[in-house]
């Protein structure tokens, strides 16, 4: 460390900086916690801050938010980079080939040349993992995380043996003593006496209590990930946030070990993070991740149908599954599977109704079901008098499910509007213009009306923008050119500005294109 840096306390602020590709996040986040969580052994702590931090080795730097859209590396980086101790890099194929690994190896190096440089091998072989610039110069400390080489334990240990700079083999033989201490535990309680085996037959219970306390609790913020956080994201636009929140609820999931032991209401909240991910996926134009996603969902839900065929819960989940891998081959326009999971879907849906007529959320589940097969008939088997007959019943499922609804009112409002925007198209194919009018303007109708309840909700204006692009060729087909003029003008800014809130959007995106090619 060079003189100025030793006058000024602050010049090291991070033990370590993280750098990795987006590819590696989910491993970088955890190498990260398992860092700043991490105590030293006694005799192996810095005794002038053992007070300080209690043999922690101190905060880790991680951070790729803003990256992607930049070209050069943010001054919040540049100065963890300044100010960190040593570098750790995550490898993978995916870190090899980013420019942003690639530029934090050489501004560090060239920043401290003779500080630590720490591999992270997570995926794939060092020659097609390491990224270029990390090999160039001082030959980095290695420590392969993958299962065939040091695997996750020792490979963690030779990672905080190069950051604290002491003997790998003394953390190594704390952590054998630590489980061999903990294996003589068991032992040991397992031949106490008959109060002692009492005693900890009640710490046990209570323990397992806790822990199902805490589960719950876990579960519980899942549950409001999927729900209420989702829905209020949705309406904001936040595509990216979304994704977030479904990969760190998905990381829950992942550190609970075997799924086969988890309880059927868990691997079902699990297969609807999977839904959520893969909708995601496919908002993206990723039709592959997002399949793959729904296609595992479906294993999981059409499981857990098979062993409690009449549970409401279970009839619902896999309705779900149905839908989505139906709606990936709508996209593929590979109309034979759409009507196989979607007449499915719509099979489920009907079970649902016969459970309970009146429940609102299982007359939505058969609006939706309607309504996918009138978009069905309408653009893959073009039979517009069995769309029309499909969208009609979808409407009428709706309006019955607002009529039994109390806290769902208003997304149940949103999909009426749908209905009447469906039931517009179809007229509008049979060239009745005044029955599409008529949709076009109940539809409009019942979106600004719940616009003016919530003003920035975007996918509300996504919605109206399509009805007023709808609007749009009315008018013009009813010779009304003055009102199309209008209707086309407010559509393209309200579009335009969604776009800007979200570019990755591609139904807005969509949107756009269509009213521009509208004379």
């Amino acid at each position: 460390m060079g003189d100025a840096e030793k006058s000024d306390p602050q010049a090291v602020r991070f033990r370590a900086f993280v750098s990795y590709s987006h590819a590696d996040a989910t491993i970088a986040q955890k190498l990260h916690r398992k860092i700043e969580t991490y105590r030293l052994p006694q005799h192996l702590r810095d005794r002038e801050s053992e007070d300080a931090d209690n043999g922690r080795l101190g905060r880790i730097f991680r951070d790729r938010e803003d990256l992607p859209a930049a070209e050069d590396l943010s001054e919040s980086v540049k100065q963890a980079l300044a100010g960190s101790e040593a570098l750790i890099i995550i490898c993978s194929p995916d870190a090899r080939g980013s420019k942003w690994v690639a530029r934090e190896i050489e501004l560090f190096r060239a920043l401290h040349p003779g500080r630590p440089v720490l591999a992270a091998l997570v995926r794939g072989e060092p020659e097609e993992s390491f990224p270029p610039s990390l090999l160039d110069g001082a030959e980095p400390l290695a420590a392969d995380l993958r299962k065939e080489g040091d695997g996750w334990r020792l490979g963690f240990l030779k990672i905080v043996a190069g950051i604290a700079g002491v003997p790998l083999d003394a953390l190594v033989q704390r952590d054998a003593s630590r489980r061999i201490r903990r294996v003589m535990a068991v032992t040991g309680g397992a031949l106490t006496a008959l109060l002692a085996m009492i005693g900890m037959t009640i710490f046990a219970i209570q323990s397992r209590n806790e822990a199902q306390h805490q589960q719950a609790e876990a579960e519980g913020l899942v549950e409001y990930m999927l729900t209420d956080l989702r829905t209020e994201l949705k309406g904001v636009g936040r595509l990216d946030v979304m994704t977030k929140v479904n990969e760190r609820a998905m990381d829950y999931y992942e550190d609970q070990g075997d799924l086969s032991d988890m309880p059927a209401e868990s691997l079902e909240r699990r297969a609807r993070i999977l839904h959520a991910m893969g909708e995601d996926d496919e908002k993206r134009g990723d039709l592959d991740k997002a399949l793959a996603k729904f296609t595992e969902a479906h294993r999981v839900t059409e499981a857990l149908l098979a062993r409690d065929p009449d549970n409401p819960d279970r009839i619902f989940g896999h309705a779900q599954s149905e839908y989505w891998v139906g709606y990936v081959a709508y996209l593929q326009r590979d109309w034979t599977k759409v009507a196989k999971n979607w007449n499915a879907y719509s099979d489920l849906a009907s079970k649902l109704i016969s459970t309970n007529a009146k429940n609102s959320s299982w007359l939505r589940e058969a609006g939706y079901a309607e309504g996918n097969l009138c978009t069905l008939q309408i653009i893959g088997q073009r039979n517009l008098t069995q769309a029309l007959k499909h969208c009609k019943a979808s409407l009428d499922h709706m309006s019955q499910a607002l009529m039994y609804s109390d806290s769902k009112a208003q997304s149940i409002r949103f999909d009426i509007v749908n209905r009447h925007a469906w039931l517009a198209d179809i007229y509008k194919k049979l060239d009745q213009l005044n029955d599409e009018r008529d949709q076009l303007a109940k539809g409009l109708t019942g979106i600004s009306s719940l616009l003016r309840q919530n003003p920035k909700h975007s996918e509300y204006w996504g919605v109206w923008a399509s009805l007023k692009m709808g609007s749009v060729t009315n008018f013009k087909a009813l010779g009304q050119q003055a009102e199309a003029r209008r209707d086309k003008e407010e559509a393209l800014i309200k579009i335009n500005e969604l776009i800007e809130l979200d570019p990755s959007n591609r139904e807005w995106t969509a949107i756009k294109q269509v009213i521009l090619k509208t004379k």
